[in-house]
């Protein structure tokens, strides 16, 4: 029975290759390092997230990638708008050749250019999603940091994963923004995100959101 065990946990955690795996359990409440909740439901917000469609772990060739159904959650319950992070660089690439070429950009540091922009001068509270790719966000995010400034904003990271969790997402984020109110954030499995909206409510509602 033992040694059944151990060969099923061996073989999940083999299967997550884009997965860094960490403690961190889904709907967390968003914190501040001290531990206070700090966030104003009436501030003027935006949802800023990549997503992957296509051929995705755990969900397989899927039409609307898992992060932006978490978004589109998000605004529908905190009424906040979007940009999405867009570029075809990954476009009809199978998983594991889209982690190959993850973890090569992560390890050359390369920052991948997006379609469009936004202005986020007008906004006080900044959403920020994507899956979990070797432990942080995709690459193509950090090209979308190093162009914006989110100094004195509120920042709330999200994550959707197969086990990484938030992985290095929020440390990452504080790191490239230490003038803004970065808090803990949320991370869901992507295979749930479909029937996980409950989740995302809770979560959400612990913020003031949709009371």
């Amino acid at each position: 029975m033992i040694k059944k065990f151990l060969i099923g946990l061996l073989a999940l955690v083999s299967t997550t290759a884009c997965s860094a795996r960490s403690a961190t359990s889904d709907g967390e409440t968003a914190t501040t390092p001290a531990g206070e909740v700090v966030v104003n439901p009436e501030d003027k917000a935006i949802v800023v997230f990549f997503s992957h469609a296509g051929d995705n772990y755990a969900v397989g060739n899927i039409a609307v990638g898992n992060t932006k159904i978490v978004a589109d959650y998000i605004s529908e319950i905190t009424g906040a708008e979007q940009f999405e992070i867009r570029t075809d660089k990954y476009d009809g690439m199978a998983y594991k050749p889209l982690c190959d070429l993850a973890k090569e950009e992560q390890n050359n540091g390369e920052l991948p250019p997006y379609e469009g922009d936004v202005d986020l001068m007008t906004y006080n509270t900044v959403f920020i999603g994507g899956p979990v790719w070797w432990g942080t966000y995709p690459q193509v995010m950090f090209t979308f940091f190093k162009q914006h400034d989110l100094t004195g904003k509120t920042v709330i990271p999200f994550t959707t994963h197969e086990g990484s969790g938030l992985g290095r997402c929020v440390n990452d984020v504080r790191s490239i923004y230490p003038g803004a109110n970065v808090i803990d954030g949320f991370a869901i499995y992507g295979h749930e995100v479909r029937d996980g909206k409950q989740h995302v409510t809770k979560w959400l509602n612990a913020l003031g959101y949709g009371k």
